[in-house]
């Protein structure tokens, strides 16, 4: 069992150019026996957002804290606490913080070798 509180975690800048503002932290992965997720805990400061990217694998999201946009494809739709996303695979998607404070969101993905 691991059990920890994520502000042990180390958090890291984003290195994905483009970003900006962007620390994450992974919380659930490899290194603590999960075979098949990786679970992220993202922190984006306010003016801040990740990069407009895609990629082969869908994400699964929880929106803990702050206030922020997902675009998807070209489509925005504005995200508070307690709103999750699914973003599919392929499609060109980026989380922007439109709030004063802190958007902090948990991210799942699968894990891959």
């Amino acid at each position: 069992m691991h059990i920890k509180a994520c502000g042990e975690i180390e958090a890291v800048e984003m290195g994905m150019p483009g970003a900006e503002g962007v620390t994450m932290r992974v919380v659930i992965g490899p290194a603590q026996g999960a075979k098949n997720f990786v679970m992220r805990v993202f922190e984006v400061a306010p003016g801040g957002h990740t990069p407009l990217h895609r990629h082969d694998f869908e994400h699964e999201i929880f929106i803990h804290a702050g206030r922020g946009e997902i675009i998807d494809e070209g489509a925005t739709k504005a995200v508070e606490p307690g709103h999750v996303a699914f973003l599919a695979p392929n499609n060109e998607h980026q989380i922007r913080n439109t709030g004063p404070a802190t958007l902090v969101f948990v991210c799942v993905i699968p894990h891959r070798e």
